[in-house]
């Protein structure tokens, strides 16, 4: 795994200064420990910093070959299979790494070759004779890539954001669209940044410039499609599935380093570790977190599985108030970034890099199986609204909801304003405001009038809605599903799993979001996925041979941090100072006494505020960082 950076002029071919290039990568050396490499020619540079995994000394970046040149992140999966695949067309080789094969693809496929990879990647291809540079991102999104067009009228890009603010020509200046979404999402979409003119290249896209013809809007050259249903059996369609998970894992185990895994002890985790046991003649390395909280704590199911498959086991154990890693947490993200269980990936993946340079993960089987609860509540409401017409519908619950008290201290039962506002408006918008965090009245009351004038109109819940009614899907889990694969994976999962494990130099794959597996699962039938409410189902269900039940179908826990009490506690005076925060003040984002009104009725447990209060505080920590 690796941190690229590059800049090319479009039009008029002028130097590259080989310090700007140096500067991009030195401020991303935590993504490559191992080396580094810079290349400059008229009109263009490029940079690597190197995290060895597969030929270790054989592979510097950037590579060339003739006239190409390329700085690669990432890993193909397929790579043997390509490179013979080449040299029966004459290429000649002179690596035994994956970097090479994309140097003669793209000389035997052009953009093409792009269909041709299975694994996850981004990075820059430089073509002196045809005078282009080609940028591409995997189809998941699983490695960032940023870029933007300077005033000297060249292109930057970096893996990160912190690689593209180390040039001097970038205007720091916030955009006030990326505040709404990341008030709303508790991260920044892939379709926005905090900085503004920055852009992140979505996944499953590439641009490709044409010196003298400017630069163009990405292509897309992936898409999911959940339109279509395989036929037959639960049991024959659970072989296949079973099949395209193992050939996922088995996939991703190639290295020339040590290699283990993350496990939770819930399905997703376990699974990869399961068929990695299968697959391996040692002892697979297992790493877990456990919390000194009863209520987030997994190590007895993780140690269920471990003992199972015969692991080599790790286990650490934090405490739940170790939020002195949020410094850490807002160097490493750039933008602010308020998905709580980021702490604790940190921490798995700063344990597993004690003992490995290569972990699996468990992620994209929520997604791509609807395991998230919110999947089973998103059904159960599209039925009631089958029930009754729109106009009833709409007046009845959308009354209720509006005079229903919002009673986040009540028994959960009794919290019904969220499903009757949900229930009283159409299946798209509901989703939409299920996945966020901070809800439109709040935003409303938080940001300031001069903020709220410079949205225009903008609103984040839009996004999601116009994904959903553009899905290539059949019913509402579809298009549900589909907005999710789109938006929230690779914005906040990918995310986070990418700039925790590169901070300590852990390389982590994800099996189950082998683009195969993916296409596959969305040709289930919903209730193949989703079955009497119970997520992942038919997964599960093929499982059984593997794992026992109560690690099956055990309630989904996942990684989670106790924010609300630590705004009740150890962070109460940093929520009060958050409204007498001189980043925020001189901002002009927020009404002040807005501010101030959560924290104390947060702290005075009338209302629950903590996840708004935690994404403030982010805010606060990553402006601070980015415009000073």
């Amino acid at each position: 795994m690796c941190g690229i950076a590059g800049i090319f002029h479009p039009g008029t071919p002028k130097p590259v200064d080989p310090a700007r290039i140096a500067a991009m990568i030195a401020a991303q050396a935590h993504r490559g420990p191992d080396g580094e490499g810079i290349w400059t020619a008229p009109g263009v540079g490029l940079g690597h910093r190197r995290l060895s995994i597969i030929d270790l000394a054989g592979s510097p970046q950037p590579m060339q070959a003739g006239a190409l040149t390329v700085t690669y992140n990432g890993e193909i999966y397929n790579f043997a299979e390509l490179r013979a695949e080449l040299e029966l067309k004459g290429a000649r080789f002179v690596t035994g790494g994956d970097t090479e094969v994309l140097l003669h693809g793209w000389r035997a496929w052009g953009p093409a070759m792009l269909d041709r990879l299975n694994g996850m990647f981004a990075f820059g291809l430089h073509d002196a004779d045809a005078g282009t540079l080609f940028l591409a991102r995997d189809r998941m999104g699983v490695k960032p890539l940023h870029y933007v067009e300077l005033s000297d009228g060249s292109l930057a890009f970096a893996s990160e954001l912190k690689g593209l603010l180390a040039h001097p020509l970038l205007r720091r200046v916030p955009d006030v669209t990326a505040i709404e979404d990341y008030l709303t999402y508790a991260y920044i979409p892939d379709d926005t940044c905090i900085v503004a003119g920055v852009k992140k290249l979505p996944a499953g896209t590439f641009l490709h410039v044409q010196r003298w013809q400017g630069v163009p809007r990405p292509r897309r050259w992936w898409d999911v499609s959940f339109a279509d249903r395989s036929a037959g059996s639960a049991k024959a369609l659970g072989e296949e599935l079973l099949s395209r998970m193992r050939d996922g894992v088995r996939s991703r185990m190639v290295a020339d380093v040590p290699l283990g895994a993350f496990l939770s002890g819930g399905v997703d985790s376990s699974a990869v570790v399961a068929l990695m046991a299968e697959a391996s003649k040692a002892a697979v390395k297992t790493c877990t977190i456990g919390f000194d909280e009863a209520g987030h704590d997994e190590r007895a199911h993780a140690a269920v599985v471990a003992q199972r498959f015969a692991t080599d086991h790790h286990v650490r154990v934090v405490r739940s108030e170790d939020f002195g890693l949020i410094d850490t947490l807002v160097h490493h993200f750039d933008e602010p970034f308020a998905d709580g269980s980021a702490l604790a990936t940190y921490q798995v993946a700063a344990l597993a890099r004690q003992s490995v340079t290569v972990a699996l993960s468990g992620d994209g089987a929520d997604e791509a199986l609807a395991g998230y609860r919110r999947y089973r509540f998103q059904a159960a409401e599209e039925r009631v609204r089958g029930l009754l017409p729109d106009r009833w519908r709409t007046a009845a619950f959308g009354t209720l909801g509006r005079y229903y008290p919002k009673a986040d201290w009540a028994p959960r039962p009794l919290r019904a304003k969220a499903t009757l506002l949900a229930l009283g408006t159409d299946g798209d918008e509901a989703y939409a405001r299920a996945v966020g965090v901070t809800a439109p009245d709040l935003r409303a009351r938080l940001l300031s009038p001069e903020a709220r004038a410079g949205l225009q109109g903008h609103r984040a819940e839009d996004r999601y809605i116009a994904a959903m009614r553009a899905a290539p899907a059949r019913d509402a889990l579809d298009r549900a599903q589909y907005a999710d694969v789109k938006i929230w994976l690779p914005g906040d999962i990918l995310t986070k799993v990418d700039r925790t494990s590169m901070a300590v130099g852990l390389e982590a794959r994800e099996p189950l979001l082998d683009h195969r597996l993916v296409e596959y699962c969305a040709t289930l039938p919903v209730g193949m996925r989703l079955h009497r409410g119970i997520g992942k189902w038919l997964m599960k269900r093929s499982l059984e041979r593997y794992l026992p039940r109560d690690i099956l179908y055990r309630p989904k826990m996942g990684f989670v941090t106790p924010i609300s009490a630590w705004f009740r506690g150890p962070l109460a005076a940093e929520a009060e100072g958050l409204a007498r925060s001189r980043t925020l003040v001189e901002s002009g984002w927020f009404d002040m006494k807005t501010v101030a009104r959560l924290a104390e009725d947060h702290r005075a447990g009338r209302m629950d505020h903590g996840r708004t209060l935690w994404q403030l505080l982010m805010l606060e920590r990553s402006a601070k960082r980015l415009f000073g």
